[in-house]
């Protein structure tokens, strides 16, 4: 698919014109091909390009040669059938030009590729973990079920439903196994063999995240006492950094356990050694060991991000499937000052 002029959708009250046109209601999703679009906007001028406007598959520009065409067009077509696109009604605006790209600093720290160059122990990251298709069928399965929604983002719980408030779950409430469509991941976790068998524990609770552009997650470590040793966290439709911290004193930060870090601006933080890596659709990451009781783990509110000098856009949606064991007792790990079992 061609790269689109850096034109976006306008303001509503804008009053700029220009040559190109922000299109919704058309597009692949519908089933309509942008030779077809192009074929169809060619009533009114010579057409230059039609390309996506985002990943939604139903909303494209129209670049013309010269604004007075575009025009045309606008009012020819804005509310109302297209005659060559079936009768489709169709919402037509001026494209305007995007804004150049405003990267926060958010990291003073290089964003890692893989989990070699992390470096914290019990960190594994898989890239290409599953194919394209079987992202697909995933991401199919999971919009085909009900969400709850949160404040800012949408989740979905199985086997046992994680509770936000006293981050925790409780063990005598059981939702029922897996669902089947997990089945294949779940298998393939098993055979990982740098993880030392730590994949072949019984997950049997899965949430399901989907994180809009620009929601990230507060910084936090997994409750001790809810889960076993290993995280398994399978990135689905986006990509995102991910950034780990842990203090320099050793302790659990503001707040001891593991609970999160009672900070306005996470990233201003001075307190915490940084680290960060950058999670690509269809990656594994896993959190055991060091890495699972003593980081916490943190995705900025951001929707553009900066890995070692490189723009990324976060696409419109990201969705994660994370895999954990339940825990039936008390955690005995060897970082007292994370655990919440030792308080």
């Amino acid at each position: 698919m061609p790269s689109p002029p850096q034109f976006t959708r306008p303001h509503p009250r804008s009053p700029t014109q220009s040559s190109s046109l922000y299109v919704a209601n058309v597009g692949p999703a519908v089933g309509i091909a942008f030779p077809s679009i192009a074929a169809a906007f060619s009533a009114f001028g010579e057409v230059k390009g039609v390309y996506a406007a985002d990943d939604t598959g139903a909303r494209v520009i129209v670049s013309f040669a010269d604004e007075e065409s575009a025009g045309k067009a606008l009012r020819g077509l804005d509310g109302r059938g297209c005659f060559g696109l079936g009768g489709r009604v169709l919402h037509v605006g001026y494209s305007v030009p995007r804004p150049p790209v405003q990267v926060e600093e958010q990291q003073s720290v290089s964003v890692s590729l893989t989990a070699s160059e992390l470096n914290i122990p019990g960190a594994y990251l898989y890239h290409d973990f599953i194919t394209k298709e079987e992202e697909e069928k995933l991401l199919a399965e999971v919009d085909g079920r009900p969400w709850m929604c949160l404040a800012k983002r949408r989740v979905q719980h199985y086997g046992y439903e994680f509770c936000y408030k006293t981050r925790n779950v409780d063990i005598n409430q059981h939702l029922g196994v897996l669902p089947l469509f997990v089945s294949p991941v779940l298998e393939r976790i098993s055979t990982c063999s740098e993880l030392d068998g730590a994949g072949n524990i019984g997950l049997d609770q899965l949430t399901v995240n989907e994180y809009p552009s620009g929601v990230g997650l507060s910084p936090h470590i997994d409750t001790h006492s809810a889960f076993e040793n290993a995280i398994f966290s399978l990135s689905l439709a986006g990509s995102c950094i991910m950034e780990l911290r842990r203090s320099h004193e050793g302790n659990a930060g503001h707040e001891s356990g593991s609970g999160t870090i009672s900070t306005e601006k996470p990233e201003d933080s001075v307190d915490f050694l940084r680290k960060a890596i950058f999670l690509p659709p269809r990656s594994l990451l896993v959190l055991s060991g060091e890495a699972r009781y003593a980081w916490h783990h943190y995705i900025p509110h951001h929707k553009v991000d900066s890995v070692n000098g490189s723009v990324t856009r976060r696409s419109s949606r990201r969705v994660s499937l994370t895999f954990r064991k339940v825990r039936r007792g008390p955690c005995c790990c060897e970082y007292v000052a994370y655990c919440d079992s030792r308080r």
